[in-house]
């Protein structure tokens, strides 16, 4: 026992070399307990190793080993790395694996390193139940073979499609030629890339395949062939070093010019930083993507403890993205591992049943541990080196993409790229990906030193020019008109080849072509416009010009530019006069507007009777019949303002007031249009609609060569009642013989008909819509999107209308006839609010009138000895009869007849006042006494002038 006191020298007589040898023992102890407790779990890694990326992966995944377990001591199971030399075959791929299963019994197998030697080991994985875990192997085809053993750690070559297909839509580019290596790597990302770039409407040109073993001269030659195409956009797949030879050739053969633009994809981009700095300055310009690393403190150690070990090793593999994916995969595979150590603990290879013909690749056995190993795997996820490390359905998820640029010894961030924002300019990792400008990418170089991108196409170099076809007609030769010289040169203008040369003009660069007539030897036309399209078709041209229609059959077979014309095809039929017409007083004016003129005249008429024949000594006072044509009569005489009678109700005058002056307002506007219909010849469509044609069976008229021919058949048009023709002059001649009765045809050949017969033919009915007419190209045609732009502004610019002027005339000087009735008759809608005035203001003054009145006899009203019927019956005889008085008898003065009787000297006549007996007073006496105005008043003098009388007798 030895006692340990506090002071200095009691330690120094102690005996310290007891201690250390105690604590050396426990320490052995505990070792050794560990290492008991260990459990090894091997692991087989088959690998390239005379690559970079071979070496590169064995040294990343020592590093994780000696990473993970010391992060993490407590963990009993420990990773034990067997690996093999597959030399870049797949034969050794395969037997070092057989080797890997049958001798060394391992859990799970790290590799192959190519697709290729990947397609037979994955079936060894899924034979043996071992996970076969891969970290370079890439090609999309992989998957189809759908093995739950097999696990991808690095990116398939599918996922980064969406970013090129990207990269190529922003720059509007429309085709794009495609080199790939051949093998199972470079052609199972094609049948992803098309798709990718068809849902972008972008095309392969051309496929182009290298050989994995390619010499430069093989390399040139099929560069060669790229140079005899107009495709300048090209997307490379292939490896190194294959694909540092590739663009070798490439700056070799000036193809690193400005009408160049290269992508390649991550295959290439990924080793960038690794590459010699000579291959890399041949490649200045090249686009390349590859997946985004985001930089964290532990990829920073790990890239300090690599280069640590590169030194101490003499190694020459630069770390790349491979080697991130390694380290990450060595991580996963050791924490699957320990969460299943009971497996491990007690794992057996289950022999197969021996016979004596079985061959090495059924001496191995069926790992117990397999099925619990890969659930494991597929459950597990971290935060790796390369980023987020989690599975999905055994694969890698995607992550973001970067797009770099190869600028002088190295590479350049453009962009980016996400799943939900597409590319953007800035990545924000924390929050959702912005673009900081309008701009999606920034400054880019491009090949050839230019900062601007290249057009994408440009004409072949074995073709000098365009090969523009163009029609030979011969009528409608305003739009084009093919004529020969002496020296059988051809001279070719026209509508149509004006508006071409104004749109190949409006081009951003020059494009060189030529027009070549579709004619025989003997300078007539060689077929019909679809036998022209169809030569187009065929890419015996490069292009038709000509007064060409777009319809959808025709672009099945080809593709059309916008349409420089207006669209539609309508009728043509000549003019007749209408000066003769006997009823055209009433054309001024339509019939809803007369009808509701009738009405509203008598309608105030009878409002004014309503207001006015209650009044004292007024005209609307008498009989039924009276009162009725003074309604009339007071109405109507409106118009001319010739009314004599008074008005004395305050509401009538006010409705008078507006009244006048709707009718001061009809009777000008009819005066005027009545007056316009007079002086100016009438002129009107002898047929107005399609109906009537096919009614009548009449004849009509079609330019031949036209597809009107078959518009006017599905119109169930007979053919037998269809006539032809090939100018203007032909159809005119048709309507001046009466052959025809219409004629049916394009809006521009009826444009440039109309104007040179204007005055005698119009353009009615319907127009059916068509695309009009557009300039032809072979489908796919890269210059069809740069001259629709060029289209529209030429279009929109006065280029246009000087074009139209010039070759179908002037349409302002030959207006068409406005005057017809159709057009020129007055209608209910221009007086509407004219009569609704009037309409609110009389019905408003009759309801007030309406109410003094029941205001007044309220007391009759009230009268309960009367029924409801008796009351109502008397309120309305009440207010019809008004302030007339019937008295029983009433004098009247009787005129002195001369020399009846005299009075005085004077010799004047006197009138005598006799009593009238109302029993025996004539009809006509009393129908003039009750039309008097004011029968009261009238009684009342003739009562004072019998008074007077009588004194007088007596």
């Amino acid at each position: 026992m030895v006692f340990f006191n506090k002071s200095a020298d009691l330690k120094r007589v102690s005996c310290p070399s007891g201690f250390h040898l105690l604590y050396f023992f426990l320490m052995l102890l505990c070792l050794i307990k560990n290492t008991l407790a260990v459990v090894p779990v091997r692991v087989g890694v088959v690998l390239d190793m005379n690559t970079n990326v071979g070496k590169m992966g064995m040294a990343s995944m020592n590093i994780a080993l000696e990473d993970f377990y010391a992060a993490n001591p407590q963990f009993q199971t420990r990773l034990v790395l067997s690996s093999r030399d597959s030399n870049g075959d797949v034969i050794s791929a395969a037997a070092e694996v057989v080797d890997l299963l049958r001798n060394v019994k391992v859990e799970a197998i790290i590799g192959p390193f190519t697709s290729m030697e990947a397609y037979f080991v994955i079936h060894l994985g899924q034979k043996a139940h071992v996970p076969i875990i891969s970290f370079t192997a890439t090609s999309p085809s992989l998957t189809s073979i759908q093995s739950s053993y097999f696990f991808r750690t690095v990116q398939s070559d599918s996922d980064q499609v969406s970013t090129i297909s990207a990269i190529v839509e922003a720059f509007g580019w429309r085709e794009v030629g495609l080199v790939y290596v051949d093998n199972e790597f470079g052609q199972g990302i094609v049948p992803f890339l098309a798709e990718a770039l068809e849902e972008n409407d972008v095309t392969i040109a051309y496929r182009s395949t290298i050989p994995s073993s390619a010499t430069s001269d093989q390399i040139a030659a099929e560069l060669y062939k790229l140079m005899s195409m107009h495709t300048r956009v090209f997307i490379v797949h292939m490896a190194n070093p294959l694909g540092s030879s590739f663009f070798m050739e490439v700056n070799r053969l000036g193809m690193m010019s400005k009408d160049y633009a290269w992508i390649i994809t991550d295959a290439l981009t990924n080793p960038l930083n690794s590459m010699n700095p000579n291959v890399l300055e041949c490649m200045e310009g090249v686009l390349g993507v590859r997946p985004y690393v985001p930089r964290t403190p532990k990829l920073e150690q790990f890239q300090e403890h690599y280069k640590k070990q590169l030194v101490l090793n003499n190694g020459t593999s630069e770390l790349t993205i491979f080697g991130l994916w390694a380290y990450d995969t060595i991580t996963a595979v050791a924490i699957a591992a320990e969460n299943v150590v009971e497996s491990i603990k007690n794992a057996t290879f289950l022999m197969p049943n021996t016979s004596s013909d079985i061959t090495d690749l059924d001496k191995f056995g069926v790992s117990s541990a397999g099925s619990d190993l890969i659930r494991a795997l597929s459950n597990t996820s971290f935060q790796g080196l390369a980023g987020s490390f989690r599975f999905i359905a055994q694969e890698l998820q995607s992550p973001p993409y970067e797009v770099v640029n190869v600028v002088g010894p190295g590479v350049r961030v453009v962009g980016y790229w996400t799943g939900k924002d597409g590319i953007v300019k800035e990545l924000n990792t924390t929050k959702t990906p912005v673009s900081t400008s309008d701009s999606k990418f920034k400054s880019i170089l491009w090949p050839g030193d230019r900062n601007s991108p290249p057009k994408g196409w440009v004409l072949p170099v074995n073709e000098k020019k365009l090969r523009v076809l163009v029609p030979v007609k011969d009528g409608f030769s305003e739009f084009v008109d093919v004529s020969w010289n002496s020296d059988n040169s051809t001279k070719v203008q026209g509508f149509c080849i004006d508006v071409f040369d104004a749109v190949i003009k409006a081009l951003p660069y020059g494009v060189p072509y030529e027009y070549i007539p579709y004619a025989t030897e003997n300078r007539t036309t060689a077929g019909t416009y679809d036998d022209m399209v169809y030569q187009v078709y065929l890419k015996n041209y490069d292009a038709f010009v000509g007064d060409l229609t777009i319809i959808a059959n025709r672009s099945k077979f080809v593709d059309f530019t916008l349409p420089f014309t207006e669209s539609g095809v309508s009728m043509l039929v000549p003019y007749i006069n209408n000066n003769d017409k006997a009823w055209l007083f009433l054309t001024p004016l339509t019939w809803q507007l007369w009808l509701t003129t009738f009405c509203s005249f008598v309608t105030i008429g009878i409002v004014i009777w309503i207001l006015e024949h209650k009044e004292r000594d007024t005209e609307f006072r008498g009989s039924l019949r009276h009162q009725a044509g003074m309604i009339m009569w007071y109405s109507f005489s409106t118009m001319v303002f010739s009314q004599r009678e008074i008005i004395r109700n305050n509401f009538a005058r006010i409705i008078m007031i507006f009244w006048f002056f709707v009718v001061l307002i009809l009777t000008q506007s009819y005066t005027a249009n009545l007056a316009s219909l007079l002086t100016v010849q009438q002129l009107t469509p002898s047929i107005t609609d399609i109906q009537t044609l096919i009614k009548t069976n009449a004849q009509v008229g079609y330019q031949e060569g036209s597809f009107v021919l078959g518009f006017l058949l599905n119109k169930n048009f007979s053919s037998s009642r269809m006539l032809v023709y090939k100018s203007p002059e032909e159809l005119n001649e048709l309507f001046a013989k009466g052959s025809i009765a219409a004629a049916f045809d394009e809006l521009p050949y009826i444009k440039l008909f109309l104007s040179k017969y204007c005055s005698q033919y119009t353009m009615t009915g319907p127009i059916y819509k068509t695309d009009g007419f557009g300039f032809v190209f072979p489908t796919g045609s890269p210059l069809v999107s740069d001259i629709s732009k060029a289209v529209l502004n030429v279009i929109e610019s006065d280029i246009m209308f000087q074009i139209e002027k010039r070759w179908l005339g002037d349409s302002s000087s030959c207006p068409s006839n406005p005057f017809s009735p159709s057009n020129n008759s007055l209608g209910l809608e221009s007086f509407m609010g004219l009569f609704a005035i009037v309409g609110v203001i009389a019905a408003a003054f009759v309801l007030v009138h309406i109410g003094f009145f029941l205001y007044r006899e309220r007391d009759l009203l009230r009268n309960a000895n009367d029924t409801v019927w008796g009351r109502m019956t008397g309120l309305c005889q009440k207010f019809i009869e008004g302030y007339r008085s019937t008295p029983e008898s009433t004098p009247v003065l009787a005129q002195g007849r001369s020399g009846t009787s005299n009075a005085g000297s004077s010799g004047r006549s006197m009138g005598v006042v006799v009593p009238i007996d109302e029993s025996t007073r004539e009809p006509e006496a009393q129908e003039e006494m009750e039309n008097l105005p004011d029968p009261q008043g009238h009684a009342q003098v003739i009562e004072l002038v019998s008074e007077g009388g009588r004194l007088l007798n007596n």
